[in-house]
């Protein structure tokens, strides 16, 4: 288990990595599902299946839309991929400042990759993120309602962003 947790981890780092160097739109939001996928596995190894799907399924769909907005308004004929040289140097450095980083963080010991259970009784019937969903909707209805807000927000402010001179947000290309 340790080792899938492991596995998991490098892998969100590797995504991380893959976001922050890469200059083409289409790799990055293939590096962010990457990321969001390592991240929900990592999640469902501590205890939080049903969150971990469920922020998957919306973080999917959301990325459609970034992916489609993307792809849409950066027609690169010739986008730059991983091989080329400047996104491997952009890698390399993100690589070794993370080996700098992690080694300096852990001092030149080994810590190992543990994996928690959850902590509840041998007679419950009710796992803790599905009650913790049940706890989202009662009582935290205003965060679901600010953060509905936000979102709505945050689409009429990107279409005004990307809508250009006298052009709508759909542009031909």
């Amino acid at each position: 288990m340790s080792y899938l947790a492991f596995l998991f981890m490098l892998g969100l780092l590797l995504g991380f990595i893959v976001v922050a160097s890469n200059p083409s739109p289409y790799f990055g939001a293939l590096g962010l599902v990457v990321v969001s996928g390592m991240g929900c596995g990592l999640m469902m190894l501590y205890g939080g299946s049903f969150l971990s799907l469920i922020l998957f399924l919306i973080y999917l769909g959301g990325m459609l839309v970034v992916f489609a907005y993307s792809s849409a308004l950066a027609s690169e004929p010739y986008p730059e991929t991983w091989g080329s040289p400047r996104v491997a140097l952009n890698s390399l450095v993100y690589v070794v400042a993370v080996l700098v980083g992690g080694w300096h963080v852990l001092g030149g010991q080994y810590v190992g990759v543990g994996v928690g259970n959850i902590q509840m009784s041998d007679l419950s019937m009710v796992r803790g993120d599905f009650s913790g969903v049940a706890l989202m909707y009662s009582v935290g209805g205003w965060v679901l309602v600010t953060g509905a807000w936000v979102l709505l927000l945050t689409l009429f402010v990107v279409l005004e962003v990307v809508r250009g001179a006298n052009r709508g947000a759909l542009r031909a290309v």
